[in-house]
């Protein structure tokens, strides 16, 4: 990472004292190979201990981490001929939404995902990945039709929340996130959702009602951020690390919970260490539920996603 998390620093400064043996071995014409692979195990060592053994409030910072990939990144190596579809047909195009088609090893799917920016210019233009109702209506109007032309669904999840500005309530955003509650439940296609970064309470909800809800091994999904939580509780954001201690937002505390289905393994270090293997990863996990999605009967199917929707949590 450009911006190193406080947990990386010991790793990036070993990192940094090989570059530098390397470089001066290369100008002194020394032999420091056997040093040098000594720092080089020792870094992989300390890579192993961290990464497999995150805090939560580490797992929220990896998952907002701005060098993580975004939908758009997932898309063009799982879907590579895809086609972005614009517009609500109501008001505007949400580009914090991004919706198409596109064909997934021979099968023809919609493609629907939050999209945060890369920098501050696209985050605005993003607005940071927090939608308006205009890109949750987009997201409908592009199910439905995947609905009408039997087209399986795939979301990827990666917001803070929906937008809450005066704008977007005057038009409506609780109706809109409830709409695409009410309708994803019961659409007559499959759907299988990622969490790939930020799960954020309704916002993510309204692309998360799913027959299949992966996450990825380090990304997050929460009815509020810790923040949130933090402000409400004890009035006092700075609290928010405390706050990811209760939350149970992680994937491991999520997969227990039988709120998500799997776990997407990352690569050591975050899904931004290797954007291509964990691409590999996430088409591995579509194309290995998709078929039994497909080849179960519509009304069936529907009545698993509602069954399997009722039975989420655990209870004493």
């Amino acid at each position: 990472m450009n911006n190193t998390l406080e947990f990386e620093k010991p790793i990036v400064e070993l990192q940094n004292k090989i570059y530098e043996l390397e470089c001066f071995a290369k100008d002194k014409d020394v032999d420091l190979s056997e040093e040098i692979n000594i720092l080089k195990n020792k870094v992989e060592k300390m890579k192993k201990e961290i990464y497999t053994n995150l805090t939560p409030w580490q797992k929220v910072k990896i998952a907002r981490a701005q060098e993580r990939p975004t939908t758009l990144q997932y898309i063009e190596r799982i879907v590579p001929n895809f086609i972005e579809f614009h517009g609500d047909r109501l008001y505007a195009d949400d580009s914090s939404i991004v919706g198409g088609i596109g064909i997934l090893e021979g099968v023809p799917v919609t493609v629907i995902g939050h999209q945060k920016g890369k920098d501050t210019k696209e985050n605005i233009k993003r607005n940071f990945g927090m939608p308006h109702p205009e890109g949750y209506r987009k997201a409908l109007r592009l199910m439905k039709q995947a609905e009408k032309f039997k087209r399986p669904i795939v979301t990827f999840i990666d917001t803070a929340g929906a937008f809450c500005g005066l704008g977007a309530e005057e038009r409506g955003q609780g109706e809109a996130i409830a709409m695409n509650l009410l309708e994803m439940s019961k659409l007559k296609t499959p759907v299988i959702s990622i969490v790939i970064g930020e799960g954020g309470s309704g916002g993510a909800l309204a692309l998360g009602v799913s027959d299949k809800v992966a996450m990825l091994e380090h990304s997050i999904y929460s009815v509020i951020t810790p923040e949130g939580l933090a402000s409400i509780l004890w009035k006092d954001s700075g609290l928010a690390k405390d706050a990811t201690e209760v939350m149970k937002l992680t994937s491991q505390d999520l997969l227990k919970l039988k709120v998500i289905d799997d776990i997407i393994e990352e690569p050591l270090g975050g899904a931004h260490r290797d954007i291509d293997d964990m691409s590999k990863s996430i088409k591995d996990y579509i194309l290995r539920v998709l078929p039994s999605l497909v080849n179960i009967d519509v009304e069936k199917l529907v009545q698993k996603r509602y069954e399997k929707i009722r039975a989420i949590g655990v209870w004493k």
